[in-house]
């Protein structure tokens, strides 16, 4: 019997209509002889709505409450220990077996969906509360990154209630350098600082995002991304890909507005040991953050061969250019194989998870 995966896409998040891409062709891509797609998109005001079929991807390219009406509005229930989406109107139930969050950025994959699909009960793709918002929110990924001795680059921790002279700034981490909100991504309000005027005027736009901002040392090197899967005590890693970025960093416009915003290089034109040495380092670090699932880890190679994590996402894009279903096919996994392993990979952690003793 096909099993019933609930494909969530849209959300109050920035990156709403990148998600909705991605939850287009991980529909598309998912094996019909074994699962039955429910698709269900969250407006960018946060009501949940059920679509019958994949015109929902066609028809919009953002989902809103305005545009909805209300129209085929659901709530989802859990009773005897089975998760149901509810239709308000009609009351009709569907029975669902596992969730494949493809919210991407705040609400999403910051751990929040996560923890509502735990409290349900519901198996889920991708990685756990925790390291769903350890992973999301940067100025935490760099504590653990530097606890676990793996090299990042300097940061400072920015709060909207306190001033910042930017003088002291360049002391710490140097010139140029990036701030970023601590919680985004899709590089949504990131920006490079070359100046004092530069600062003062982007600070703003970055906090827009986030109550803080991480501003961060310039590493100049070349891009590197790896895809790591599995239970975070036995993960693999991909071949690493690059990024050949032709803006001046790799900004939202670059990923997803100009086409030829960024060539990607899969497999990387790097040499073994530097393979072998990125693929081990993503498997650190998703291990220091307790991921499971699935996580794509970004990397800078500098001209000495020396290796820092930018970043890493714990959701990542899943559209017809996103780097962690490539890494993944140039490494021998297809597509439509790759959603497969995924939620069967939620399948396996819902019931290790469900073996833990509840009572005492």
């Amino acid at each position: 019997m096909k099993k019933k995966i609930a494909l969530v896409f849209g959300g109050r998040s920035a990156e709403h209509e990148v998600s909705i891409v991605s939850a287009s062709n991980i529909y598309a891509a998912l094996d019909k002889t074994l699962f039955d797609p429910v698709l269900v998109g969250i407006s960018k005001e946060g009501s949940w709505y059920y679509f019958s079929d994949a015109e929902v991807f066609k028809k919009y390219k953002s989902i809103s409450d305005t545009e909805m009406m209300g129209q085929n509005l659901v709530s989802l229930l859990t009773f005897h220990e089975k998760t149901y989406l509810m239709v308000i109107k009609t009351q009709e139930k569907i029975a669902l077996d596992c969730a494949f969050p493809i919210v991407h950025g705040t609400m999403g994959e910051d751990g929040t969906l996560q923890g509502f699909f735990k409290i349900l009960n519901l198996p889920f793709v991708g990685c756990g509360v925790l390291s769903s918002a350890v992973g999301m929110d940067k100025d935490y990924m760099k504590r653990i990154l530097t606890d676990a001795k793996i090299p990042n680059s300097k940061f400072i921790i920015l709060k909207k209630d306190e001033d910042y002279v930017y003088a002291d700034l360049v002391k710490k981490i140097g010139t140029p350098f990036f701030i970023k909100p601590a919680n985004a991504g899709s590089s949504v309000g990131v920006h490079k600082i070359k100046n004092e005027m530069d600062f003062t005027q982007k600070l703003n736009d970055s906090f827009l995002y986030d109550h803080k901002v991480v501003a961060e040392e310039f590493i100049e090197g070349r891009e590197i991304e790896c895809s790591v899967m599995g239970h975070g005590y036995h993960p693999k890693a991909s071949l690493p890909g690059e990024l050949i970025v032709k803006h001046e960093f790799y900004s939202y416009e670059a990923k997803y507005v100009d086409p030829d915003g960024a060539v990607i290089q899969i497999p990387a034109r790097i040499s073994a040991d530097e393979t072998a040495n990125i693929q081990a380092m993503a498997i650190k670090t998703y291990k220091a953050l307790g991921c499971d699932g699935m996580t794509r880890v970004d990397f800078f190679l500098k001209k000495d061969g020396s290796v820092f994590v930018n970043e890493i996402n714990t959701l990542p894009g899943f559209t017809q250019i996103s780097m962690y279903p490539k890494m993944w096919q140039a490494t021998g996994i297809q597509y439509k194989d790759l959603i497969t392993a995924l939620i069967n990979l939620a399948f396996e952690t819902h019931i290790t998870d469900n073996q833990l003793k509840l009572s005492f």
